[in-house]
């Protein structure tokens, strides 16, 4: 189990809090301070649509010049995450075979069934 995200995010810090006090063993990945491969967000998005991994609510995202805004296609919103990685929607949270966006309590004891 893998959550990324970054570490003074409040969303995050949520997420994170929930892992430990459900005694959940993960490991934490700030995409600030840690690279992100190409291969990671692109599983994010195959899985969830990149729609749901882009946050075009950002700060991150209202910094973009033009060019950059419009015609997103996947590829290019992928590229984008790669060089801005709060362009992220935070916390992602990886098990081998599924991933999630944002935190929720009920959509965390529903994913963990706790």
């Amino acid at each position: 189990m893998k959550l990324y995200g970054i570490k003074n995010c409040d969303t995050v810090r949520k997420a994170r809090k929930w892992l430990e006090k459900h005694n959940i063993d993960h490991e934490f990945h700030d995409f600030r301070e840690q690279a992100l491969t190409q291969e990671s967000v692109a599983k994010w998005c195959q899985i969830l649509g990149w729609e749901t991994v882009f946050n075009k609510r950002s700060t991150s995202f209202r910094g973009l010049d033009e060019a950059q805004k419009t015609d997103l296609t996947e590829q290019k919103a992928i590229a984008l995450m790669l060089e801005h990685p709060t362009l992220i929607k935070r916390p992602v949270l990886e098990s081998q075979s599924n991933v999630m966006v944002g935190f929720k309590d009920a959509d965390y004891q529903a994913w963990f069934k706790k």
